[in-house]
């Protein structure tokens, strides 16, 4: 075939370094820039088999999200959006790690057993970052999807979730937007004007909030989309790129640092939010009087939008089933306040009804994976990654109500509140423009300050640490990884000294990388969650392998 000859000759100008091996996993492939290449061209190839499978149009997206600037890293965007199919990564660690004179063979061993006909048409959209390695390796992506005979749509310089929302756009005929980055603005912005006009003597202040940008594409685009919603919205925007990518700024700096990004200046009760380096994380903060940092994580924001549309579907009298998926690492309080919490309206009846809570294993296509169950499922990470996503059957009702002439004005304004807030969030992926102006909404229309979102609940004090161990494969968990199967009696032993400690919880988990396993603790107190850390992370280095020297108290 032509095709493989066109392979063959490209894949000598993207050459695999000796003994390079690499998995695909949830966030695509990710390392140093420069082992890149012959990865990106690869994707290429795989994402033009992909089309051809699918009959639809692929995304692959250069991006390391939220590492260093030196690294980069690939992922793939399945037809509706979604991530890629579980069965196409191993296809992509197969190509990856197959040597140069292997390459065709692996090729056709893919198209042989997938039956792909490769006379079929294959369309790739593709994205990247701000890295300046990403425009070289975006071009490697390219040679590969031309390489098998694919048309390629390169957007440039987007976020990841933009490209997600593009392809989706594109293979839903535009049912669920126009597939360019101005439909994407004009979409999530007319929705969320409508919702703020829900919203109802506003100062400036309100309406101000200050985001840091993380010196990412996030902060570009960011910039393109304030004139189209500077009535709602002022934004005071920091890091736009005139610093070094992720470094000290960022979402992932701020969860981990717990403190607001380098050369942010917040005054108190001033609301603040940060994005990471592809705009699909966003966490908020605030400092309070006394000089506290305060941060609102993934469970405060999905905490905020599950009661938020769990009201709105009690005052428009739809019964649909409403649920938030989390993992293990989401704090045992937001969990205890969805699941328990109930709080009447002056009218008796329950404005926050139960939230059911669905547990699964850490990784955002596991969360996506059990969110689409429900009728309406919120997920987020607590690092900030997640999103809304509504069912077809959910939606159809919705929008039955709002063309029903005998439906009163509460529940017309809160159908009407419902389809805002579902144009409004980007189904696709998590993503950080659309869950700001979500968030932003919600608090506006509820008249609640960071200060007020903060006090539904207060997190427990709660730890991370990890152990390196001569092979993590040695644990074994359950239960969506709350519970260690393996070594047998570790579970006792984490079991035991949870005991000791009030609100105490603890579990442990292999790392998906590297030889480490990593504990995460929770108590009443700092001292004790730190204690109790301590003590599983001993238990682990005892049972489990540990390599070098024993944990010692933090």
């Amino acid at each position: 075939m032509a095709e493989f000859q066109e392979v063959n000759e490209k894949s000598d100008l993207h050459p695999k370094p000796a003994g390079l091996v690499l998995q695909y996993g949830t966030a695509g492939f990710r390392t140093k820039a420069g082992n890149l290449d012959h990865i990106m061209f690869r994707m290429g190839l795989l994402a033009a088999l992909r089309s051809r499978k699918t009959s639809a149009a692929i995304g692959v997206m250069v991006t390391a999200s939220h590492n260093p600037e030196e690294d980069n890293g690939v992922k793939l965007v399945d037809p509706m959006g979604e991530m890629l199919a579980p069965a196409w990564e191993s296809y992509a660690s197969q190509l990856a790690n197959a040597e140069q004179t292997d390459l065709v063979v692996t090729l056709k061993n893919i198209i042989e057993k997938e039956a792909i006909v490769m006379s079929q048409s294959a369309n790739v959209f593709v994205g990247r970052d701000t890295r300046s390695s990403s425009v070289l390796l975006s071009q490697a992506v390219l040679d590969g999807v031309s390489a098998l005979g694919g048309v390629s749509k390169d957007y440039g310089l987007v976020t990841t979730p933009q490209l997600h929302f593009m392809v989706c756009c594109h293979n839903t005929q535009g049912e669920y937007g126009e597939p360019t980055v101005d439909g994407y603005y004009k979409k999530l912005c007319q929705a969320f004007s409508q919702l703020c006009k829900n919203a109802s003597n506003r100062t400036d202040d309100q309406k101000h909030l200050t985001v840091d940008g993380a010196n990412g594409v996030g902060a570009l685009k960011v910039r393109e989309i304030e004139g189209h919603i500077k009535k709602e919205l002022q934004i005071s925007l920091v890091n736009d790129c005139g610093g070094k990518l992720n470094h000290q700024c960022g979402a992932d700096f701020v969860k981990v640092q717990q403190k607001p990004p380098t050369g942010m200046k917040v005054n108190a009760g001033e609301r603040c939010c940060s994005f990471d380096g592809d705009a699909d994380r966003i966490v908020y903060y605030y400092i309070d009087s006394e000089g506290r940092f305060h941060l609102l994580d993934g469970d405060k924001i999905a905490t905020l939008i599950s009661t938020f549309l769990k009201e709105l579907l009690i005052q428009a009298g739809l019964e649909l089933n409403l649920a938030v998926v989390q993992t293990a690492y989401a704090n045992g309080s937001s969990t205890q306040y969805l699941e328990n919490t109930m709080k009447a309206r002056k009218d008796s009846r329950s404005s926050y009804s139960k939230v059911p809570v669905r547990c699964t294993k850490t990784g955002v296509k596991h969360l996506h994976h059990a969110a689409l169950e429900f009728d309406i499922g919120v997920y987020f990470e607590a690092n900030g990654h997640g999103t809304v996503l509504f069912s077809k059957a959910a939606q159809e009702k919705i929008q039955q109500l709002t063309e029903d002439s005998n439906t009163n004005d509460e529940r017309k304004r809160a159908v009407l509140l419902l389809q805002s807030t579902i144009n409004v969030i980007n189904q696709t992926v998590g993503d950080a423009i659309s869950d700001m102006l979500l968030v932003e909404a919600i608090l506006a229309i509820k008249g609640m300050t960071a200060q007020q979102w903060d006090a539904i609940y207060t997190d427990l004090p709660n730890r991370q640490l990890k152990v390196k161990v001569a092979d993590r494969c040695v644990i074994d968990t359950t239960e969506a990884e709350r519970r260690a199967v393996s070594p047998a009696g570790l579970q006792d032993c984490i079991d035991g000294l949870v005991k000791k400690y009030p609100h105490g919880r603890s579990f442990v988990r292999p790392s998906g990388t590297e030889d480490v396993v990593r504990v995460y603790a929770e108590a009443d107190t700092q001292d004790n969650a730190d204690a109790l850390a301590h003590e599983v992370s001993v238990a682990v280095y005892r049972m489990a392998g540990g390599v070098g020297a024993e944990p010692k108290p933090l």
